[in-house]
């Protein structure tokens, strides 16, 4: 009788120990989190690069911004670097900037990719992923263009071609006035 009580009692604690981790992982895959959408504000942030020189997000106000999160070892960020380099020749001088946001990896992983893609454009290192956080990114390559008011005009998430980041940076590119 008593093996019987208890054999009923760890049942239901393990039941309720189930439905506990079963809540858990249901409120983490499925938490409303607020994520950085088209319309809003950019987050501010500042990082520094593989040199040790800051970059504050908010410094580049009046330009249109080119923000994108990749990683060394992600495949489609190596196929994007060197159309990103090329369409940063054209566009650097019209006021738009390209800031690629490298998340998590040292500064001599970065260095290396930056020699092997010929990066002609600022990189900053997110070693914390503080600012991936904040603007909740996932998956790399993610790419956030933002206007020169700071407004973000659109998220792109995977590989873009060249002729893709042309008509981005085209869209992002302050007005002339004449």
């Amino acid at each position: 009788m008593m093996k019987k009580k208890r054999f009923y009692i760890r049942t239901v604690i393990l039941l309720v120990l189930l439905a506990a981790l079963g809540y858990t992982l249901y409120s983490a895959v499925f938490d409303d989190k607020e994520s950085v959408a088209a319309g809003e504000k950019a987050p501010n942030f500042s990082l520094e690069d593989v040199n040790g020189n800051r970059l504050k997000l908010s410094d580049l106000k009046g330009k249109g911004v080119f923000l994108n999160f990749w990683g060394t070892w992600c495949e489609p960020c190596k196929k994007e670097f060197p159309y990103m380099a090329n369409q940063y020749k054209e566009f650097k001088d019209q006021g738009v900037e390209i800031v690629a946001v490298n998340v998590g990896e040292s500064n001599l992983a970065v260095r290396n990719f930056m020699n092997d893609y010929g990066v002609n454009f600022p990189v900053v290192l997110d070693k914390d992923r503080q600012v991936l956080d904040a603007y909740d990114v996932t998956p790399l390559p993610t790419t956030f263009l933002i206007n020169p008011d700071g407004k973000i005009l659109k998220v792109v998430t995977g590989t873009m071609t060249e002729s893709m980041i042309h008509d981005y940076m085209n869209m992002i590119k302050p007005e002339r006035s004449s």
